[in-house]
């Protein structure tokens, strides 16, 4: 009989990854209907190409993939995904909170052929079907093998990782919930939807928004649409009903509840009075 031991060495701490957290596992194919509009997240993405042939928009590059590789996209990076039709591509996207890539101002890296390695492609394979599967320890195990993942990479690009700080976490949060209600506040939006937008607890982005901002995500949103229904109030003819509804107010009495609150005065008074004053 032939035996053989191998003596591991006690683990060293690995910089960077006791930080990462799997937030969510999304497995995606193109289709005719496929939404492709820039977008971006709280955390980082990991994007496992498992077939086809496509592309990665961020900023004003565009980057050509296919079955195998992999692309990993920090956190606030605007990216959005596109395929070809004649090869229809398929992925699986990792979220991942807490860690950020060494990747210089393109936010981004990608590694060819990662997705095919036997380890990393076994990995992926068990971390998907475990998220699926939805077992009282599935969660557990996703994390190892995301840490597993996570070593691999690493190994083929030394200093790929770092951790995020938890107050700069907090803050780049808040960013991104801010510059999407600068961007969508005419449309219903709940504090929920904003908690899921950045993956975390709403009552954390209630506490971590006021901190940040000294107003909370949904006294903001109502500012914001109070700012532009003083344009729409000097400067068009749009009845009070009009400008209430195409800035999201659930009826005419709240808005000009809020409009009060924050103005001092009506809408009507306030149009009537800008409205003499530029006369």
């Amino acid at each position: 009989m032939s035996t053989q031991q191998y003596i591991l060495s006690p683990e060293d701490p690995i910089p960077g990854l006791d930080a990462a957290r799997l937030l969510y596992v999304t497995r995606a194919q193109y289709s005719p209907e496929w939404s492709s509009s820039p977008h971006i997240h709280a955390c980082a993405e990991l994007f496992f190409v498992t077939g086809g042939v496509g592309s990665l928009q961020l900023h004003q590059q565009t980057i050509a993939v296919s079955a195998g590789d992999l692309i990993v996209v920090n956190p606030g990076v605007p990216h959005t995904e596109r395929s070809q039709a004649v090869d229809p591509m398929q992925y699986v996207v990792l979220g991942v909170d807490g860690l950020e890539l060494m990747s210089g101002p393109s936010g981004h890296i990608l590694l060819h052929g990662f997705a095919q390695q036997r380890q990393a492609a076994a990995c992926l394979e068990i971390l998907v079907q475990e998220a699926a599967d939805r077992k009282p320890d599935s969660t557990a195990l996703c994390q190892s093998l995301l840490r597993t993942l996570l070593i691999l990479m690493m190994r083929r690009r030394q200093s790929l990782l770092f951790p995020v700080p938890p107050e700069h976490k907090a803050s780049r949060e808040c960013a991104l919930v801010r510059r999407y209600i600068d961007e969508h506040f005419k449309e219903n939006i709940s504090l929920e939807q904003l908690a899921a937008l950045a993956h975390i607890n709403k009552y954390y982005l209630s506490h971590a928004f006021q901190k940040e901002y000294g107003v909370s995500p949904i006294r903001y949103l109502t500012r914001r649409r109070i700012q532009e229904s003083r344009f729409l109030l000097t400067d068009t003819d749009h009845s009070l009903s009009h400008i209430a509804q195409v800035l999201g107010f659930s009826s005419l009495s709240y808005f000009s509840q809020c409009f009060r609150r924050l103005e001092g005065v009506s809408p009507k008074e306030y149009r009537r009075t800008h409205r003499a004053y530029d006369a």
